[in-house]
Parts: C-alpha cells; sequence; structure tokens
C-alpha cells in the first residue's frame, strides 16, 4: 500500500472513529462498545507484537461475519451436526446424517454444519439451502465447502478453530455426532466438557449410529469403563447425552427437549427455567421432593417473569421455575428437565414451536 493510501485510509478511519465515539451514548450497547475499544487501546500501549494483532484482527473478522450471517436468524432454533468429512455418500452413515436433518428441519429446526463433505455434506443436503449453515474451517487439506452452500449466504469461512467452535455452541439449540475422526471426538469431548461445566446453555445433544454400528457404544464403553469407574466423572454425567441407531428417536429427544422447557438464565444466585406452560402445584411438589440435591436452599418456586428479565419482552409472558442451583450437578439438572417435558398436559399449539 503506497504512503498515499495509507494516509487516506488512516484518516477515513479517524473520522469513523470520531463519528463512534460521538453516537456512543445513544447507541443501545453503548457501554460494551466503549469496553471494547477501552480493551483495544490497552493493548495497544502493551508490547504485544505483530503476531499477536494478526490474531485478534482476523478472529475479530472471524466474528463479524459469522454474527452478520446469523443475525436475520436469531430466533430460530438450530441444531449444529458434526460428523467425518471422509464418509462417502454411498454410506448408510450419509444417508442417516441426510434423514435426520430431512426431520429436525420438519420440526422447524435450521441446521448447522462445519460446512465441508462427509456428514456435513450429508446434514446440509437434507435441510436444503434454505434451512442450512456451514462454518468451514481453512485447512490445506480436505475441508473444501461442500456444494450445496458453496457460492451462498450461509457460508463462513473461518480461520481459527477457537472462533469457529464458538459459533457452533453459540448458536446452537441441540447438538447432534455421528461417527467421525480426531475432529468429531475433539466436538463430542468439548460440547460434554462445556455442558458439564455450565458453560453452555442448555441443550440436547444426541449421538447417532446406524443399526448393527456400535461407534458410540464402544465410546460410552470407554467413558464408562476409564473415567466413570475411576471416578473422573459421575454416573450423572451420563444423563448428558442420549445414544440412538434410529433416527426418529433422535428427532424426538430434540422436539421433546423444548415440549414444555423453553430457555434459561442467571439472575444473581438463581437459575431461571422458561417454561412454554405453568406445572401443577402437586407437580411442582414432586420436583422439590425429587431434585432437593441440586439445590443450594430454599426451594423450587413458580413465579412470573422477574424484572431483571426486562429486555426479554418477546417471552416475558412465559412461566419460570426459579432456584438457587448448585451450578455443579448439571446431569441432574438436565434429569429434571426431561421430566418437566414430560409433565402434565400437552402445552398449546403455538404459531412458532420452535421459536428462541
Amino acid at each position: 500500500m503506497s504512503s498515499l493510501s495509507k494516509s487516506a485510509a488512516s484518516e477515513s478511519l479517524s473520522h469513523q472513529i470520531e463519528q463512534l465515539l460521538h453516537d456512543l451514548p445513544s447507541l443501545e450497547h453503548g457501554d460494551l462498545i466503549q469496553q471494547a475499544l477501552s480493551t483495544i487501546v490497552q493493548l495497544s500501549r502493551t508490547d504485544a507484537d505483530r503476531l499477536d494483532w494478526k490474531i485478534l484482527s482476523a478472529a475479530l473478522q472471524d466474528m463479524g461475519r459469522a454474527f452478520e450471517m446469523f443475525h436475520p436468524y436469531r430466533h430460530v432454533r438450530k441444531i449444529s451436526i458434526f460428523g467425518s468429512a471422509r464418509i462417502k455418500p454411498s454410506s448408510p452413515t450419509y444417508q442417516m446424517a441426510m434423514d435426520f436433518a430431512r426431520c429436525v428441519t420438519l420440526h422447524g429446526f435450521m441446521v448447522i454444519t462445519g460446512g465441508g463433505p462427509g456428514i456435513m455434506q450429508a446434514g446440509n443436503e437434507g435441510a436444503g439451502t434454505d434451512k442450512s449453515f456451514g462454518l468451514n474451517i481453512q485447512l490445506p487439506f480436505e475441508q473444501g465447502s461442500n456444494p450445496i452452500l458453496e457460492g451462498g449466504d450461509k457460508l463462513v469461512n473461518f480461520k481459527y478453530f477457537f472462533t469457529r467452535k464458538l459459533f457452533f455452541l453459540r448458536e446452537s439449540d441441540a447438538l447432534a455426532l455421528f461417527p467421525g475422526g480426531f475432529g468429531t471426538q475433539d466436538e463430542a469431548f468439548e460440547c460434554l466438557t462445556l455442558m458439564q461445566t455450565g458453560k453452555s446453555g442448555l441443550l440436547p445433544l444426541v449421538l447417532l449410529e446406524t443399526p448393527g454400528d456400535d461407534y458410540w457404544q464402544s465410546w460410552e464403553s470407554y467413558i464408562k469403563d476409564q473415567l466413570l469407574e475411576a471416578g473422573l466423572i459421575s454416573a450423572d454425567d451420563l444423563h448428558l447425552y442420549t445414544i440412538t441407531n434410529r433416527v426418529d428417536a433422535a428427532c424426538e429427544a430434540i422436539a421433546s427437549f423444548y415440549r414444555v422447557y423453553h430457555s434459561s438464565r442467571y439472575v444473581g444466585p438463581n437459575l431461571v427455567l422458561r417454561l412454554n406452560q405453568a406445572i401443577s402445584e402437586e407437580e411442582l411438589d414432586y420436583l422439590n421432593a425429587n431434585f432437593s440435591d441440586i439445590l443450594v436452599r430454599g426451594k423450587i418456586a413458580q413465579m412470573s417473569a422477574l424484572p431483571q428479565e426486562a429486555d426479554a419482552v418477546e417471552i416475558s409472558h412465559l412461566p419460570r421455575l426459579v432456584f438457587e442451583f448448585n451450578q455443579r450437578d448439571l446431569g441432574r439438572l438436565y434429569q429434571m428437565i426431561r421430566i418437566i417435558n414430560r409433565l402434565g398436559a400437552t402445552p398449546p399449539e403455538k404459531a412458532h414451536p420452535e421459536q428462541k
């Protein structure tokens, strides 16, 4: 870049920054934008080298493209599908992934994959272009974009795995894993780690294998023999996932997760579970009698939206279960949510049952 063009670019940037600073007080999230700018200013005063700045710049570009792509669909529930890039279209596993993606889109969900070949292409093919997203990773081998998404507006090519993984979990309301290699195993264990530690939202995870295959059954045997037997995980952690060889069972495990349960958030020390319908006093007593072990103190109470949830106007009418969760027994919490989804009558029909 010539010195003249550098000067013009610098002048343009200076003008944009001045305008942004002027507008900050009137912007909805001005305080957070100011905090981000302050972080960059502070970093500029350190000994960060060129590689540090390249990492920061590329990561921000990754996130900026992904935020922009997902924003129009932020109120639609989505399912991330993981699996091997090496599975061929002639494989029964490929066909199963297609059928699964087609099934969940009939429930109103959209599908997110890694945007590449194999299981990723099967997921996008089953969901169709209009209901598919791709979060591709730039690799020197194997990971070109699949033809279902290539050239479309629902594909982001990430430079870094960590920014890519952030959006898989941030945007997903359910996770489905098919057999795969190191990458799939990495994704399986990272998803489970985030679920076990409460660092992801509450969401269903299904592990699918074709009839006659024991990929995930063998995986679970390792989990039980090497981790559970040694006390490295708890028995309740096995409730974080569902293993099945049936597409209909996998779809039901995901759809039923949101039958009564809607969403959650923390308000101070309390966990707030939003429900699509209220539960009865008898059902509330049942929960208190059977899940008191996950409470720090007090009881599970049913109430309306809390004042601190004023930003969630569109779901302010939903009833809540509020309690001080110990933030440790996530497997037990998942058990409780599945029981909540089986309690009471079928929720009333909604115009968009899968909307966030």
